[in-house]
């Protein structure tokens, strides 16, 4: 709740002839959703201004400098669901230990020279962020061969298919054998 300059709750409700059950029971009809949306604004605002540096304990004294009420474990959890908390500047942190005398794969993609469809498949993930909860996409693309890459698509006009091809629903010849170089 925001200070309204230097009177307390109850002094106001003097002042205003209200008693202090009858405030509390309409603020918490009308108020706290209003209240929350700009405290919730307020901390995206303070944690962007500091390219999100700032973690729960600066933002809640940020916040108490201009004016606003709010306990640490509050902004800590509201900042936990907006997913606002800072993460530590860590250093390079090496995932590949190179430092070993064991055999070294080669990759066999790079050198591949792809000739028809299904003869390489990659695939990526990554995740979405909703306004509640995050939500994870896998991709699949299929690479196309490098002659169909090379070649612009013409939608007018359409060749015979060539006879030595294999047949697009049969697969390639070697689709259960993984090339060796």
């Amino acid at each position: 709740m925001r200070s309204a300059a230097h009177l307390s709750i109850e002094s106001m409700c003097r002042l205003g002839q209200v008693s202090r059950a009858g405030f509390y029971r309409h603020w918490k009809q009308h108020e706290p959703r209003v209240e929350q949306t700009e405290l919730r604004a307020r901390m995206h605002q303070i944690v962007l201004a500091h390219r999100r540096n700032y973690g729960y304990r600066r933002v809640t004294e940020e916040l108490r400098n201009q004016g606003w009420t709010v306990n640490h474990k509050r902004v800590a959890r509201l900042m936990a669901e907006d997913n606002l908390l800072c993460q530590r500047k860590r250093s390079f942190i090496r995932t590949t230990g190179s430092g070993h005398d064991l055999r070294v794969w080669l990759n066999l993609a790079s050198r591949m020279e792809l000739t028809g469809i299904d003869q390489l498949w990659v695939a990526d993930i990554t995740f979405i962020r909703l306004a509640e909860e995050f939500l994870y996409l896998a991709v699949v693309p299929r690479p196309l061969p490098s002659a169909q890459r090379e070649q612009p698509v013409d939608q007018g006009r359409r060749e015979p298919p060539d006879e030595h091809a294999p047949h697009p629903e049969s697969g390639p010849a070697d689709a259960g054998r993984m090339p060796d170089r």
